[in-house]
């Protein structure tokens, strides 16, 4: 059975998530086909969805005047996973801590943005994350930090802030994760639980 999965292509690095979910997907035995999506229509047909980093305030504007937000609301009320990363992460939660982003108000955090520094501030980190049995190489560019947290649970921290969380069907990170060959956290997003992955119409298909 082929899982249907969506990268958010609207702005940041669309192929790279798709490698990486393919990468993710044939460490776990599982077959997948990946779409972009820049318009309306495409979400409600994936099993799997990504949101990659870039400008937070144009990623939210966009996937606002597309139709594509609403979509992606009704795939994570559905129990579906998603995985928001940077600038994803920021538009996902529930506080930006700036009046130019329109959130989705899907994870229960708040952000603060470029809470690392800027793009010559960016670096690479051995990461700790639950559910990871080694470290992770997390690589952090122009990243934003989880401020608060209500009902997530933190994965990762890094300089005692959450850097990735789990509400729900949602990973967030403030990392870029496929910017790595080592897809383990789309693995842990999509993954890590095989039945959260099957759609509900496997039989179908």
């Amino acid at each position: 059975m082929t899982l249907v999965a969506g990268v958010v292509a609207v702005q940041g690095d669309v192929t790279e998530h798709a490698d990486a979910i393919e990468r993710a997907g044939r460490a776990h035995g599982r077959e997948v086909t990946v779409h972009e999506i820049r318009e309306s229509g495409i979400v409600p047909d994936c099993d799997l969805l990504a949101m990659p980093g870039g400008e937070s305030t144009t990623i939210s504007r966009l996937v606002h005047s597309e139709g594509i937000a609403a979509e992606i609301r009704d795939h994570v009320a559905a129990g579906k996973p998603l995985l928001a990363t940077c600038a994803g992460l920021i538009v996902a939660s529930s506080d930006a801590n700036d009046d130019r982003v329109d959130e989705l108000g899907l994870l229960d955090a708040s952000v603060e943005r470029n809470a690392f520094g800027r793009q010559k501030d960016s670096f690479e980190a051995p990461l700790s994350v639950t559910g990871l049995d080694e470290p992770y190489p997390a690589v952090f560019i122009r990243a934003p930090a989880i401020d608060a947290v209500g009902e997530c649970e933190v994965l990762a921290t890094w300089d005692d802030r959450p850097v990735a969380v789990r509400d729900g069907p949602i990973i967030g990170t403030a990392f870029h994760p496929e910017l790595t060959p080592d897809s383990r956290i789309h693995g842990l997003a999509f993954f890590e639980n095989d039945d959260a992955a099957v759609p509900a119409d496997a039989e179908s298909r």
